[in-house]
């Protein structure tokens, strides 16, 4: 299914190198570890958890710090934080440090969301430019030693761009890489993203890698960005859900191993049964386990012939035995389907109006009024 390669391009995030420049992004419920321990079975890179509020994870929150946890075969550990207030972040920040939760640390500026972004959070927040050099800024300082990151969007809209600056400041205040997803948060995941934009913004910051996010859905996508925009990495979100072993594609393409595959429906069929093995483990729950995975029989079977029965009780099922049962009628030779298995994945939707706070557009500034009103931006949301 590949057919670009690209010269071996290592990827060096402050002390941590990497294979293959190749980092998965962050997505709620779905980068849970098990998620994670999947791609990793297929190839390399940096695989990042799901989003973390920061202030649950300063409250101790139960199922925070049980998302935070890494199993002993995940090395590099990577933590992706979200938040609104310099401080309450730094102290997550000095948490993960000083409990050696993680060796990476992500800050997510990225979140599109209407219930955050109306907060001013999420993609809303770097325009007011001061509040995100804080955040950053007394980000870095708390990691230490820990390499800390900066994902985000271009910006609220066209109107309203603000990625080369908070690229520029997130560099100047010591961040280890910027990632953009080259849309505005009023895109949300529509059309097609801008990676003239992931152009503009390596020109801009010079002195750490830049890494493009946005529409890979094949190893040649990935090869395609890299090549185009002269980013030193790609991130990786919609295009290998349901898909794990694009990681080993994407190993192979840019000189590094992984494995390749032949995707009959067969193979398919073994890893869905393998992933929901691992949330099983992941939750020390199979009920629970087995209900999560139901969410990724879509993205798994796209384009493959299997009945709208098996679909149904795949998606019903509540244990592997069950699981089993359903995959056991499946036609495990059908062949890889191509073009019918390719493409698009995961969320879409349509542009629209980002809400924002009262007048929020009005000053780069943040008004005293509105910082109590942010603090309810830190909400379990997806990041962007």
């Amino acid at each position: 299914m590949t057919l670009a390669t690209a010269p071996a391009r290592p990827l060096r995030i402050g002390p941590i190198d990497l294979d293959v420049p190749v980092v998965l992004a962050p997505m709620a419920g779905i980068t849970n570890t098990a998620f994670r321990r999947l791609c990793r079975e297929y190839g390399a890179g940096l695989y990042v958890s799901e989003m973390i509020t920061s202030r649950a994870l300063v409250e101790r929150n139960e199922t925070t710090m049980r998302l935070i946890r890494h199993h002993e075969s995940e090395t590099p550990r990577s933590i992706q934080l979200y938040g609104v207030d310099p401080k309450t972040i730094a102290e997550a920040v000095r948490i993960i440090v000083a409990e050696d939760h993680a060796d990476h640390i992500d800050l997510n500026f990225g979140c599109p969301v209407p219930k955050v972004t109306r907060r001013g959070g999420g993609a809303a927040l770097p325009w007011k430019s001061k509040l995100f050099a804080d955040i950053v800024d007394q980000a870095v300082k708390a990691a230490g030693d820990v390499p800390l990151t900066v994902k985000m969007r271009k910006g609220i809209d066209r109107d309203h761009l603000t990625f080369l600056e908070a690229g520029r400041a997130a560099e100047d205040a010591g961040a280890a890489a910027v990632a953009l997803h080259a849309r505005t948060a009023s895109e949300f995941y529509s059309g097609f993203a801008d990676w003239n934009a992931i152009g503009e913004l390596k020109q801009a910051v010079t002195s750490i890698p830049v890494l493009g996010n946005g529409d890979i859905w094949s190893a040649d996508d990935a090869v395609r960005m890299m090549a185009q925009t002269d980013c030193d990495g790609v991130v990786v979100g919609r295009g290998c859900l349901g898909r794990p072993w694009l990681f080993g594609e994407l190993a192979t393409a840019f000189g590094g191993e992984g494995k390749t595959v032949d995707a009959t429906l067969g193979f398919v069929a073994n890893a869905f049964r393998r992933h929901a093995e691992l949330l099983v483990e992941f939750f020390e729950d199979e009920d629970r386990g087995c209900r999560d995975v139901r969410k990724h029989v879509s993205w798994y079977f796209k384009g493959y012939p299997v009945g709208g029965d098996i679909r149904t009780g795949l998606a019903t099922a509540s244990s592997l035995a069950e699981i089993d049962d359903f995959l056991g009628r499946l036609d495990r030779t059908a062949p890889y389907p191509g073009a019918d298995a390719e493409g698009q994945r995961g969320r879409s939707g349509h542009p629209k109006r980002t809400a924002l706070p009262d007048k929020w557009l009005e000053s780069r500034e943040l008004a005293s009024s509105a910082s109590e009103m942010m603090r309810g931006a830190e909400i379990e949301n997806s990041g962007g």
